[in-house]
């Protein structure tokens, strides 16, 4: 059995392996090792195989860790419109409390809103942009 055809057996078995568990990091390694495959293909030596397979395998991983990374840190869960179906919904403010907060109906049911800090609150359509514990963040539009 050739080196070729050894790392296309390797590549294959952990797309496989990726298929079952839902590791997309295993996508990455699979990467790694197709490129070992072509690298054999080109007539390298095993050394320079293994390299190339952990250079792009290796690479690969950390590129979509760092990736993934960012993207969360990006995102907030509460304010996540992906997460949190509420997220640039309008709801009616009557008025507000004299503490900066206003009752509002929201989905048939009370909601507690809150402004952002350093804002003047005035009454009218808001826009939710965030949800603080069991409260409304509204932005005025």
């Amino acid at each position: 059995m050739t080196e070729t055809t050894v790392w296309w057996l390797l590549t294959g078995g952990a797309v496989a392996i990726e298929l079952i568990t839902g590791t997309f990091y295993l996508l990455m390694l699979a990467l790694g090792m197709a490129a070992a495959a072509l690298a054999a293909h080109l007539g390298l030596g095993l050394v320079s195989q293994l390299v190339t397979a952990s250079v792009v395998g290796g690479g690969a991983v950390i590129a979509w860790h760092v990736r993934q990374v960012r993207r969360a840190a990006a995102r907030q869960g509460s304010a996540n419109s992906e997460m949190n179906l509420d997220i640039g919904e309008t709801v009616q403010v009557p008025f507000w409390k004299p503490d900066g907060t206003a009752d509002v109906q929201y989905r048939g049911a009370h909601w507690t809103a809150i402004h952002r800090a350093g804002v003047s609150p005035s009454p009218g359509v808001h826009r939710v942009s965030e949800l603080v514990g069991n409260r409304l963040l509204v932005d005025k539009t």
